[in-house]
């Protein structure tokens, strides 16, 4: 290879580095007003996206015939025993698990344990 070739064959190379980002329970470095201010507003946007949160109480798996075997009074056996916390799935994803409460005559959950964020984000990519 003669020099002129070598010398555009280093004029085309790329040197890539692999992006650099900060874990979610980390601060963010150089966090100054202007960046705090700019971060507010966009979580403002997303402040009143609907989210769909469900207590999960346990379930079952069922053939065909036993669903149309069903009748009224008929008790189907959950995977779960008496006194296991609920699931709490927020969009399908679990993110806490809790007991059942009955406040004003509805039935509401305590929450007795919660994922950390970085289980929460985790989950979201499986």
């Amino acid at each position: 290879m003669n020099t002129e070739d070598q010398n555009t064959e280093d004029q085309n190379t790329v040197v890539a580095q692999a992006p650099e980002f900060s874990e979610p329970d980390s601060e963010p470095e150089n966090n100054t007003a202007a960046q705090t201010g700019s971060e507010d507003k966009n979580l403002e946007l997303l402040l009143d996206v609907p989210l769909s949160f469900s207590a999960e109480l346990g379930g079952c798996r069922l053939t065909i015939k036993e669903v149309l075997q069903l009748t009224r009074g008929k008790v189907v056996e959950l995977n779960k025993l008496a006194g296991d916390p609920l699931d709490i799935l927020l969009n399908g994803q679990l993110i806490a698990r809790g007991e059942a409460v009955v406040v004003n005559e509805r039935f509401g959950v305590r929450i007795v344990d919660i994922a950390s964020p970085r289980d929460r984000l985790s989950r979201l990519k499986d």
